[in-house]
């Protein structure tokens, strides 16, 4: 048997730490982004007999896990058992101890077997310690990180909110944040109902949404909308505008009727809709752009006016280019520099606009919360950083040199010149005014950090 320890002080009572731990989304919190984690089910919590099965990437071929829980003892500790999976056996403690009023211990504690007996434990059992001690670097840090932001607001009533886009990239860890921290999260999707998956049906191209669904929530988030990382055939280009503006307009239509209406409507916006800017610092007093994207934007932050004109306090999130291992940007370039196929966009000068994903989580939460945010808001580290900087940066962190430039006209002929020159060749140099106004506390303020923290790479 082999054992893995790491012990983490946290500055919060016992009390709150091991309620972070049983509430809804915890453990999809904690699942590294790089292994792409997928909770196939979770049924009971962490109590005893509870389980949990996911499917997780850390290798060539993915891996199915099933846990089961046992000996739980509330506010000291409670054990996940391993039933099916890749190791012979498995036993994870997760042990609570006071320190002081204020603070508590953490202690993770581990015994596990891997496959093949002593020969696996010669090949592999290296790799296994250092396997773990990067993700448990990586759970801490981030249970750390969140409890922080939750305690920001501890004085605050929790919330109900209701949430499109909830199976999405950020919609998945948004609606997993919302739920460690005590708020109860109602899932809008066009599938059949599901409780934890859809809570309410909708058809937006239909202008189908019960308003009984929405009445007394306390908030509303919306972040559901096509891709734009789809190549822009009609169909789809016309597919990208309307499912965010006649979806955002029912919304908005729905919440204005509502008797009990939500104090707040935070709705998915994108820094796209400054257009392509060269070398000019972007806030949100900036004009919009005139190419597509800014145009599509101008009319999805405009179909928010019935729900402003109803007295709710609506903000436009104008999302950067999220950096998660698990999605969007990052989650198709990392695979290419890894394998030394990296390079720039272009000539690289253009002018990127990144945010962490857990600061883009804390930054929605933060406008949440504070009553003193509308309006558009730049979600985006403080930073931008020119597209050739961007490339050294996750080749150092990577280790991988980053010699496969991508010329622009091979993207023009990949993507079609008009989605290549509002995306990947586009220059946004945005920076987050509001949200350095009210006070937002950026965890991985620098590119560098945010790639190191969502790679699970070290410095």
């Amino acid at each position: 048997m082999a054992e893995f320890r790491r012990r983490i002080r946290v500055p919060v009572p016992v009390e709150t730490l091991f309620g972070w731990h049983e509430r809804p989304g915890a453990f999809l919190r904690l699942s590294p982004p790089w292994d792409r984690p997928v909770v196939l089910s979770h049924t009971g919590g962490i109590r005893d007999g509870a389980r949990v099965t996911l499917r997780v990437h850390a290798g060539p071929i993915p891996t199915t896990w099933t846990l089961e829980h046992r000996d739980y003892l509330a506010n000291r500790q409670f054990r996940d058992v391993l039933r099916e999976g890749p190791f012979s056996s498995w036993v994870h403690t997760h042990c609570f101890e006071p320190d002081g009023p204020a603070a508590s211990v953490l202690d993770d504690h581990i015994v596990y077997q891997l496959p093949l007996g002593e020969i696996g434990d010669i090949v592999a059992g290296g790799f296994a310690q250092a396997t773990l001690a990067r993700v448990f670097a990586y759970r801490h840090a981030l249970l750390v990180g969140d409890l922080e932001r939750h305690a920001q607001f501890a004085d605050r009533p929790r919330l109900r909110v209701a949430m499109t886009g909830a199976t999405g990239f950020i919609g998945t860890q948004f609606a997993a944040f919302l739920s460690t921290g005590g708020h109860e999260v109602v899932r809008i999707g066009r599938g059949p109902v599901r409780p934890g998956v859809v809570d309410v049906r909708w058809n937006p191209d239909r202008g189908e949404l019960d308003p009984r669904a929405l009445e007394g929530v306390d908030a509303v988030v919306h972040l559901a909308g096509a891709s734009i990382a789809e190549r822009w055939t009609p169909a789809h280009r016309a597919a990208i505008k309307s499912s965010r503006v006649e979806s955002t307009s029912l919304l908005a239509h729905t919440i204005a009727r509502l008797e009990r209406r939500p104090r707040v409507f935070l709705s998915g916006s994108a820094i796209g809709v400054y257009g392509n800017r060269g070398d000019e610092l972007l806030t949100e007093h900036s004009p919009f752009g005139t190419d597509y994207l800014a145009e599509v934007g101008r009319a999805w932050e405009g179909a928010t006016e019935p729900a402003d004109k109803a007295g709710v306090r609506v903000v436009h999130l104008r999302t950067g280019i999220v950096q998660g291992a698990a999605g969007g940007a990052l989650a198709k370039q990392a695979p290419l520099f890894k394998v030394g196929l990296g390079g720039p966009l272009g000539d690289g000068r253009q002018w990127v606009s990144p945010i962490g994903l857990d600061d883009h989580l804390g930054a929605m939460h933060f406008c949440l919360m504070r009553g003193d945010v509308r309006g558009p808001v730049n979600l985006v580290a403080p930073d931008p950083v020119t597209n050739a900087a961007y490339t050294k940066v996750l080749a150092r962190v990577l280790g991988r040199p980053a010699l496969a430039p991508a010329p622009a006209f091979a993207l023009r002929l990949l993507l079609g010149a008009e989605m290549a020159d509002a995306t990947v060749l586009t220059s946004q140099r945005v920076v987050p005014a509001v949200l350095q106004r009210v006070g937002f506390t950026w965890r991985l303020p620098t590119l560098e950090a945010m790639l190191r923290f969502e790679l699970g790479v070290s410095a």
